[in-house]
C-alpha cells in the first residue's frame, strides 16, 4: 500500500507531522505537495494530485488530504470514480468509515484538529480493514453506479394525446 498525502498552506504543517508519523510507522508515503509553505496556494491542485494517484489503484492505495476545513479537499476527492473520501474528526468515525464504506481517502481539517488526534486517526485509517459485509458492498456498488451514471431506470417516455383538428384551430 502506498499512502499519498497532500495539503495546501493551511494544512501544510499537519501534513509534515503526519508524513513523519507514517514513515516512522514503516508506511510508504508519497508527498504530492505542496513541497513548501506557500500562502495562497490552491487546495484543488493537491487534492487532485492525491486523488488521481489513488485512483490508479483504489483498492490498495490510500490518500490523506488536509486543508483548513477539510471540506474543500473532501469535495475534490469525491469527484473521482472509485474514491470514497471521508472528512473525519475522531478515531471511531474513521474506523466506521473504513469498516462500512471502505473509504480510501481521508480528509482532515487542520484548523479544527489536534496533531495527536490526527496521528491517531491516520493510524486507524491505515490499519482498519473493510469488512466486506454484503450490505456494505451493496451500498458501495450503488455509489459506483451513481458515479458512472447508471443508477435507476430510464425515465418513461411522456405520453402524448393525438392532436385533433380542433386542437390545431385553438392553438
Amino acid at each position: 500500500m502506498i499512502i499519498y498525502i497532500g495539503a495546501d498552506h493551511r494544512g501544510f504543517a499537519l501534513k509534515e507531522v503526519l508524513k513523519g508519523h507514517l514513515i516512522d510507522a514503516g508506511q510508504e508515503v508519497v508527498d504530492m505537495g505542496n513541497d513548501i509553505l506557500e500562502e495562497g496556494d490552491d487546495y484543488p491542485v493537491f487534492a487532485t494530485a492525491v486523488a488521481d494517484a489513488v485512483s490508479d489503484n483504489p483498492f490498495e492505495d490510500r490518500g490523506i488530504l488536509i486543508c483548513g476545513s477539510g471540506v474543500g479537499v473532501d469535495i475534490v476527492a469525491n469527484k473521482f470514480i472509485d474514491l470514497r473520501c471521508a472528512l473525519t474528526a475522531s478515531v471511531e468515525q474513521i474506523k466506521a468509515a473504513r469498516t462500512d464504506d471502505d473509504v480510501n481517502v481521508l480528509a482532515l481539517a487542520a484548523d479544527f484538529i489536534e496533531e495527536e488526534t490526527a496521528k491517531n486517526i491516520a493510524t486507524a485509517f491505515i490499519e482498519t480493514p473493510y469488512d466486506g459485509a454484503e450490505n456494505h458492498q451493496r451500498r458501495i456498488d450503488m455509489i459506483t453506479e451513481l458515479e458512472i451514471g447508471s443508477v435507476g431506470e430510464e425515465a418513461p417516455e411522456e405520453e402524448t394525446e393525438p392532436v385533433t383538428e380542433e386542437d390545431e384551430k385553438v392553438g
